[in-house]
């Protein structure tokens, strides 16, 4: 363990003590979350972003040893372990190297050079290896055998130069040097298949596309290999073929004479026929990671943005599933979420019931005092916003478009039919827009994240890397903002530091048997919520009406007795610290450090005692679309139109301008400066001014732009 401390703090750049520290912890069952907001004082206050990547990192390693073990293990029972070949391999550094270093002793299937060797043409090969002889022939002559299959000269020469040309496939020092040049200088070339200009023309830009792959940005890389994957394109991954054969001469040729000669042969074999579909092969997979690695990046960057959207807050909501021929479904919902009505209306054409529709809209609104009115952007959306623009309330009510990407993976899905057995799936999905703008995080959560609409080629890359993010960006976000348990539905729960999807469901039985929790202490009279998941979890299940205000804050039920060492010293009551900042300015932290309890967590509960329970998200803001503007033929050159960006890639934003179809402000489009990163300088549900640069109406395509928009 300790060479992996030693390795991973020196690649972070930290402590050796606080690699191992933070190791210990997550060996000891220790989530993320909770190590970065309640043992500051074991990392030195490593966030999330550190204890992720020492966790990953130490698995990497494991899974290289492990492999490492496999290959000792594999050369050993072949009897040819030296010394300093066990050296090579506990010393490699890279799954490549060790690779390199294993494939001269890996099993093979039968190769030319198996059969060769297997002819007795090993020795032959080796005298031509040595570079020294003119008139080979003669010495080849010597190897003719009948009874071998080796007739001829030549027969006996190409099986020489297929063992020679293993030879060199096989070198790691070769390996090393051609992977170089691959890295460094392979171009990928892409072409249409054969008869696929028609079926593949959405991959028409790669119809004849070559450039350097290792410029080639993560979206056109996953985008022509998607692309070979279905069929339209064939893709080829080459470095210079000339200075990859000069390499393999430097390197393998010695002299100038007929034996040179058959090794030069060899060689452009070697290069052809092993190494260079080898490496491309390499290659390909490491390019894939890469790109798999940056578009998983932006998609949890995305849903990161997404989830912690501002919530509105607990309201009265009716929401609205727009739609045409089958109406609009309205449902109402109580401050909790709760579904107390639903009916459908059809103000749109066939059906044009305007005046009904307004009068049942304001009717309800009344009945069941609506403050604010929610409205999905699908089908029908900017129609539905523009009737509630028209109607008159009795008071001032909040209406909103909401992005309703999932909303139908919701209601079909095992969750919606648990949470309304009774209803079909256009409640469900009313029922879910409206919740989604109370709070967009206690929503989201019952949805697969890539089904929110806001990846890049999320069916393309690596999926257990990709949900493995994904939930760490959940889990991330929830405990971040923290959870009252009193009315957590059990997928919020299930996020929680050291609960899960079991522990979650209990919590969610007590709750129903016994009434609210009214103290973190009964937590643990919830089966199976041991000491340990009560460590983890407490902190971040709050109580809003608990008899002790403390159960409401971030502060940890293990630092509650600070508190109350700090109330007693000033004669004052917990209550009185958190509403007093005159109290809590006469505290001096230095008198409350001990040896568990270091200023980092100190600072943390003078904190949270002057704001308990806080939101880290963001304020709620109204937005409204252009009046006027509802499809994209309203659409005109120039227009300077208000926005939303719904997804961001690694090529540019999309922005929803009210038009059913998002426009594209790319990369070079989203400010006067050079942009490199799109995430740097746009966030998800980002409010923007976009000038309409260009509109195809025939392939429902808006480019846009934010340079001189404002």
């Amino acid at each position: 363990m300790e060479k992996y401390i030693n390795k991973i703090a020196k690649e972070l750049n930290i402590a050796d003590w606080q690699v191992q520290n933070t190791i210990e912890l997550l060996n000891e069952g220790a989530t993320i979350p909770f190590i970065a907001r309640y043992r500051k004082e074991a990392t030195d206050s490593l966030d999330e972003v550190f204890i992720t990547k020492i966790r990953d990192r130490l698995e990497q390693l494991k899974e290289l040893d492990k492999r490492r073990e496999s290959i000792i293990k594999s050369i050993t029972e072949q009897d040819k372990l030296t010394d300093e070949l066990e050296k090579q391999i506990l010393e490699a550094e890279t799954m490549s190297e060790l690779e390199d270093i294993y494939l001269p002793y890996k099993p093979k299937r039968k190769t030319r050079a198996t059969i060769a060797k297997a002819k007795g043409l090993e020795p032959l090969a080796k005298i031509i290896m040595l570079q020294k002889y003119d008139n080979i022939e003669s010495r080849a002559e010597r190897f003719i055998d009948e009874e071998k299959e080796v007739n001829t000269v030549e027969e006996a020469l190409s099986g020489a130069r297929d063992i020679i040309a293993e030879w060199i496939n096989e070198n790691k020092y070769a390996r090393a040097k051609i992977r170089k040049l691959f890295i460094k200088k392979a171009v990928i070339r892409s072409k249409v298949g054969k008869g696929k200009e028609e079926e593949g023309n959405k991959y028409r830009t790669y119809f004849e596309w070559e450039e350097l792959l290792m410029r080639a940005p993560s979206h056109r890389v996953l985008a022509m290999l998607r692309g070979e994957k279905e069929g339209f394109l064939k893709l080829k991954i080459f470095p210079p073929e000339e200075e990859a054969l000069e390499i393999l001469e430097d390197q393998f040729i010695r002299d100038d004479n007929e034996s040179s000669d058959q090794v030069y042969e060899a060689l452009k074999d070697s290069y052809k026929r092993l190494l260079h579909p080898s490496m491309e092969t390499e290659l390909r997979a490491a390019s894939k990671e890469k790109a798999d690695e940056y578009a998983i990046k932006v998609f949890t960057e995305n849903l990161r943005q997404l989830l912690m959207a501002p919530p509105l807050g607990e309201k009265n909501v009716l929401a609205i599933d727009p739609g045409f021929r089958t109406g609009c479904k309205v449902v109402c919902l109580d401050k909790q979420g709760k579904l107390l009505h639903n009916e459908t209306i059809y103000p749109h054409p066939p059906e044009n019931e305007v005046k009904k529709a307004i009068h049942k809209i304001q009717q309800l609104v009344n009945a069941y005092k609506i403050e604010a009115i929610a409205i999905g952007n699908g089908t029908a959306g900017r129609e539905t916003e523009n009737l509630i623009r028209r109607t008159r309330f009795d008071k001032d009510i909040i209406a909103v478009m909401v992005n309703e990407s999932g909303a139908s993976v919701y209601s079909a899905s095992k969750v919606a039919r648990e949470e309304f057995p009774e209803y079909d799936v256009t409640v469900r999905g009313a029922v879910s827009i409206g919740r989604r703008l109370m709070d967009p995080l206690a929503e989201l959560v019952k949805i697969d994240p890539k089904s929110i609409g806001v990846g890049q080629y999320q069916h393309d890359v690596n999926q257990p890397d990709l949900a493995k993010s994904l939930d760490d960006t959940v889990a991330s976000c929830v405990n971040s903002v923290g959870v009252e348990v009193n009315t957590a539905s059990k997928q919020l729960l299930s996020y929680v530091s050291g609960v899960g999807p079991s522990l979650a469901q209990s919590i969610v039985d007590y709750r129903n048997a016994n009434g609210a929790f009214i103290s973190r202490n009964k937590f643990k009279e919830v089966p199976r919520f041991g000491d340990k998941a009560f460590e983890q979890a407490a902190g971040f299940l709050g109580i809003r009406n608990s008899e002790n205000p403390l159960d409401k804050s971030a502060v940890h039920p293990e630092s509650y007795f600070v508190v109350e060492i700090m109330a007693k010293n000033l004669g004052c009551e917990i209550q009185d610290l958190m509403t007093s900042e005159e109290l809590r300015k006469k505290i001096n932290l230095n008198d409350f450090v001990t040896e568990k309890t270091g200023l980092p967590t100190l600072t943390d509960i003078m904190e949270e005692l002057a704001k308990p329970g806080r939101d880290p998200r963001e304020k709620f803001g109204f937005f409204e679309f252009e009046k006027g503007i509802h499809s994209i033929k309203d659409l005109e050159t120039g227009m300077v139109l208000p926005g939303i960006v719904t997804n961001i890639t690694a090529f540019g934003a999309f922005v929803d301008i009210g038009v059913h179809q998002d426009g594209l402000v790319h990369i070079s489009q989203l400010a006067n400066e050079f942009v490199s990163d799109p995430n740097e300088y746009v966030k998800l549900n980002q409010k923007v001014k976009v000038k309409v640069v260009d509109v195809d109406i025939d392939r429902k395509r808006i480019q846009l732009s934010m340079k001189d928009a404002d």
